[in-house]
């Protein structure tokens, strides 16, 4: 084991036994990272920075859960990435409600749809989408097309193989496919 490690190992001993300075110790060494993972999600600085004060309130609060098999860094990763696309999806189904209401307004006003609008009613179709598959298909596809991580990084975020996580996310990208394809034909 080497020194950063052994000395985190230490730190997450004393932050399980209630020691504040321990908390800001690994609050330190992880926030900018934290933050920035957050940030690659949510797509917003506020919302990043509540997400990643959210998280390490959680991973403070649940330390007694972490069993030490990944690195300490890995499993706060899990629960920020975790959390940012919870929060994501919360605002992206916000801004769907928002977009209805905006259609109903246009189309009692008469008023037609620019090309703007059709782009964003594609995003907003996709996203919808997304949110219909099965659990594990939608966070590959998020961390992958939104997030924008390689297959090795979503395997250690996840938590499966390299060869698990290609074929999570072919699987997803197939499967949300033909949910799009269906909803063209109805």
């Amino acid at each position: 084991m080497n020194t950063t490690n052994h000395h985190i190992d230490l730190l997450i001993e004393q932050c399980r036994n209630g020691n504040q300075q321990a908390q800001l110790a690994v609050y330190k060494r992880y926030y900018k990272a934290m933050y920035n993972t957050s940030l690659r999600i949510v797509k917003d600085n506020a919302e990043a920075e509540d997400v990643m004060q959210e998280s390490f309130l959680s991973a403070f609060t649940k330390l007694e859960s972490y069993s030490g098999e990944a690195t300490f860094g890995s499993w706060l990763k899990r629960i920020v990435v975790n959390n940012s696309i919870s929060s994501y999806n919360k605002r992206v189904r916000r801004k769907e409600d928002d977009l209805e209401d905006t259609m109903y307004r246009l189309e009692d006003e008469n008023q037609g749809i620019t090309e703007c609008d059709t782009d964003n009613l594609e995003i907003q179709r996709v996203m919808q989408t997304m949110n219909h598959l099965k659990e594990n298909y939608r966070v590959a596809l998020t961390l992958n097309l939104i997030e924008g991580y390689d297959y090795e990084e979503m395997s250690e975020i996840l938590g499966i193989s390299y060869a698990n996580c290609r074929t999570t996310v072919s699987r997803a990208k197939e499967s949300l496919r033909k949910k799009l394809s269906d909803l063209i034909t109805e």
